[in-house]
């Protein structure tokens, strides 16, 4: 997930100057990505649900939109918001991305859409979901007791006016769309990705720009993602090139069960799950893994693509500094030279866990040699979220 501070100075990068060798070569052959670019009302004003909840993990990006807009909506609407952050709370998970995640198996693109998908959720949204990587009978069973709180919510936003204000906001930006097309044609971020995860991927990649999503970007049911449409184009590359490899193989199989396993017996981790803000996500062993193996493979893309942060300095600063098990795999897999030849991520994790190296000596040695730090000063518990809690993140 990436955090900006900028609402208005779009910076282009140029994302092919620093190519390694291999990779130019790769980049000169007709590229296997083809991008697409759009905006979304209906899905800005499930992402306007961070900010409005009050939280200051969102509500920073946003107090000027959250003064204009948030008296406007009526009080029971609010409540409903309330509640439902409550449910999601008490549950573990951020509330705005799972909806969206949901609702995006349906049409999208206004409050009206998205009240249509709520009338009948059985019939517009469960059979997408369950045809998807994403269903669980535990997550549709936390959605559907939600619905009738989210659509007082939806129609307390239509009703004060959201689709006028926001296209206020976002309207001189939507040109973007067509800019970002030409400056993305020959980024190929999904060559790179297959040949990390040792499969062929869908080519087509769809960005749905949002003005309200800040700090994050969010996978949709297929190949479909959510970025700030304030973002840089560097920016909008690293969401792609971080969220098409979620998940990076099955979750559920006999490989991750016995990575998260061992995972979930390293009391390193257990104390960032116990200290760290759950406002972050990624509060369960099982979010940790998924979550840093996709950073250790974008991490490699970023560096092949010649864009992005050093290793230490992106993973010091992202998250209050949880992700140590990125930065462990990624210097694993940068010594095994994984990086160069590529192969199957699911096949070499399976190698690795056998070997004991995700075990905490060798995990724990691995993390301090990437990040530059002793093994006992991986995480700071409440230090770390003292100094990075309010810092945005590139």
């Amino acid at each position: 997930m990436n955090r900006r501070s900028a609402t208005t100075a779009l910076m282009t990068l140029p994302l092919f100057a620093s190519l390694p060798a291999d990779a130019l070569a790769a980049a000169a052959a007709p590229p296997r990505t083809a991008w697409s670019f759009r905006t979304s009302e209906g899905l800005d004003a499930i992402a306007f649900l961070g900010p409005l909840s009050g939280k200051a993990f969102y509500a920073r990006y946003y107090a000027q939109e959250l003064q204009d807009f948030k008296p406007r909506i009526a009080p029971a609407a609010l409540d409903a918001l309330t509640s439902l952050v409550e449910a999601a709370d008490a549950d573990g998970y951020l509330l705005w991305p799972r909806l969206s995640l949901i609702l995006s198996g349906g049409r999208s693109d206004t409050i009206d859409d998205l009240l249509a998908s709520l009338d009948d959720v059985g019939r517009r949204l469960r059979p997408r979901l369950e045809a998807s990587v994403y269903w669980s009978p535990s997550l549709w069973g936390q959605f559907e007791p939600m619905v009738e709180r989210l659509r007082l919510l939806l129609q307390g936003l239509k009703a004060a006016g959201f689709a006028a204000y926001r296209r206020g906001l976002i309207g001189p930006a939507e040109a973007r769309a067509e800019e970002l097309l030409r400056s993305f044609a020959p980024v190929d971020i999904i060559s790179e990705q297959e040949r990390l995860v040792g499969r062929t991927l869908e080519r087509e990649i769809e960005m749905n720009l949002l003005w309200f999503c800040r700090p994050h970007g969010v996978k949709l049911q297929g190949q479909r993602f959510i970025a700030a449409v304030q973002a840089s184009d560097a920016t909008i590359a690293l969401t792609a090139a971080h969220e098409v490899l979620h998940p990076p193989f099955d979750m559920r199989g006999a490989v991750a069960r016995r990575c998260i396993a061992q995972l979930a017996a390293d009391p390193l981790l257990q104390r960032i799950l116990a200290e760290k803000s759950r406002d972050s996500g990624y509060n369960s062993i099982e979010g940790i893994f998924e979550e840093d193996t996709v950073q250790a493979l974008d991490q490699i893309i970023q560096e092949r693509l010649g864009y992005g942060q050093p290793p230490a300095q992106r993973w010091a600063d992202s998250d209050e500094g949880m992700h140590v098990f990125a930065a462990a795999l990624y210097g694993m897999l940068k010594a095994d030279r994984f990086d160069q030849r590529g192969g199957n991520i699911e096949a070499w994790l399976d190698r690795a866990q056998a070997r004991g190296q995700l075990a905490p000596a060798a995990l724990h040695a691995a993390a301090a040699a990437v990040l530059g730090r002793a093994v006992d000063r991986l995480w700071t518990g409440g230090a770390a979220v003292a100094a990075t809690s309010d810092r945005p993140q590139p």
